[in-house]
């Protein structure tokens, strides 16, 4: 029979970086036996240097991470508990910054209000790989103080401060001078999350004018999940684009602040697969090295990569596959067409917070409409879309396993040349497209992703996915 522990940690599900859930079901004892789970780890691990302990804007957020810090504090550990809510790029900054064991951070990031998670970042300051959250795991149990006289302390501190240097530095290091963006106005949207007061802030630090939207806490975000898609951003995007406005750039980001939106007076959202090409053609310039991107990641990074003499590695989608290439591979850029993206000289993990300041030095260098339209027109035109299948998460694996024997030869009439299978079904067409399905890591749902010169062609592909995907689940 099983024991009331080990029924409560059968509740805790690791997934992308750790455990989210609606708060039904992330209580404070499933929370607690995180914390201890993560501390009996790094205990076995040898690591006795402090641990960061970070948390978003949501409402119940600080209680869960003032109970994380009192576990890893009576587990012998000293905590560096933030002050306030911030990024998750912040604290990932942190450990490797003051060589700490590891962080815990508690957010749901682009999740709706009713959720909250808890991520673990090990002490490189990279997402955790499977294996070790697995590790993790397996110590799941309700928290074992030592004796008091073995508790660490709890101190809070801000991890604002020493990011911004940080991040400064490495943008004069790449642009070859101190980022001025004095004359710049950059309308800035922090969706009620972490970004407000660090996004908007080292902007300003750096000369930009700055106009804020949705800059001031909300634990509800307003009603919706602060998701910084095209569909979340209209008042960012009118703002950036209309005729009369002198805004020259939009800047968005997630909850938890690690992805970013970008928007352009021309474009206006700017697709997060040509910010990536604009990002590495303009490393390019003045530096050499590879792109780590993903799956479903646009292949116009390939063809910049090759007029450069490069090389590009694809991983599946989920950043700890990107940061987990860029050390093997010293690569100069790693990111995803979801927004999260990172560069050589910083953490590996993604960081919308860098990546603002980076974009709006790019951009006063040359207007990012300016630089994709170039990259369009030498490399040719890119178009990608992706939907939604709704998959219950106990169905997803034999939903895909159903898939492989589903496998057209042809997909809207063009054949399929090869399959790709690392992570979910890509199939790469004749013509140079591609479709893609894959299950979500944090929604009930499979993805469809294509990738096309035109739109007409993706919805296409898209509809295909659909019409092969649907009646298998």
């Amino acid at each position: 029979m099983e024991t009331e522990t080990e029924t409560e940690a059968q509740a805790i599900r690791f997934g992308t970086d750790g455990w989210r859930a609606t708060l039904e079901e992330f209580t404070e004892p499933r929370v607690r036996m995180v914390g201890q789970a993560v501390a009996s780890f790094l205990r076995e691990e040898g690591l006795e240097a402090p641990i960061a302990i970070g948390y978003d804007a949501r409402e119940t957020s600080r209680g869960f991470a003032e109970e994380l810090a009192r576990v890893c504090c009576a587990n012998g550990f000293d905590v560096l508990l933030s002050e306030r809510d911030r990024p998750t790029p912040l604290v990932a900054h942190a450990i490797v910054d003051r060589g700490l064991s590891g962080a815990l951070v508690v957010t749901a990031s682009h999740n709706p209000p009713e959720y909250n998670g808890v991520k673990f970042i090990p002490e490189d300051g990279a997402p955790a790989l499977p294996e070790v959250m697995d590790a993790v795991a397996e110590h799941l149990e309700a928290p074992a103080p030592l004796p008091e006289s073995e508790h660490g302390t709890v101190r809070e501190v801000d991890f604002a401060e020493p990011h911004a240097d940080h991040v400064l530095e490495l943008v004069a290091e790449i642009t070859g001078a101190d980022p001025d963006l004095s004359g710049l106005t950059v309308a800035y949207d922090a969706m009620h999350g972490s970004g407000r007061d660090a996004t908007d802030a080292l902007l300003e630090r750096s000369g930009a004018s700055v106009e804020r939207l949705r800059c001031e806490r909300d634990s509800e975000f307003g009603g919706s999940a602060p998701e910084p898609a095209p569909e979340n951003l209209e008042r960012l995007i009118e703002t950036v684009t209309d005729a009369g406005a002198e805004v020259a750039l939009g800047i968005a980001n997630d909850g938890d602040a690690d992805r970013i939106a970008v928007v352009t007076p021309e474009r206006g959202y700017l697709d997060e697969n040509l910010f990536l090409a604009a990002l590495y053609d303009y490393l390019l310039e003045d530096d050499a090295g590879p792109a780590i991107r993903t799956v479903s990641t646009t292949y116009l990074i390939d063809r910049v990569a090759e007029a450069h003499g490069e090389e590009v590695y694809e991983v599946p989608v989920g950043f700890k596959w990107v940061a987990k290439a860029m050390a093997e591979r010293d690569a100069l850029v790693g990111g995803e067409e979801s927004g999260g993206f990172t560069v050589r000289g910083h953490v590996r993990e993604k960081d919308g917070v860098a990546m603002a300041l980076l974009a709006a030095a790019m951009h006063a260098e040359e207007s990012l409409d300016d630089r994709v339209d170039r990259l369009l027109e030498e490399h040719g035109a890119v178009v990608q879309d992706k939907i939604s299948v709704a998959c219950p998460d106990a169905e997803k694996a034999r939903v895909l396993s159903d898939l492989e024997a589903e496998i057209p030869g042809d997909v809207a009439g063009t054949p399929v040349e090869n399959v790709n299978t690392d992570d979910g079904f890509k199939l790469l067409l004749a013509d140079g497209s591609w479709l893609l399905v894959r299950p979500s890591g944090t929604e009930p749902v499979l993805r469809v992703y294509a990738e096309a010169t035109d739109r007409e062609r993706v919805e296409s592909l898209l509809e295909a996915g659909r019409q092969l995907v649907e009646p298998l689940v």
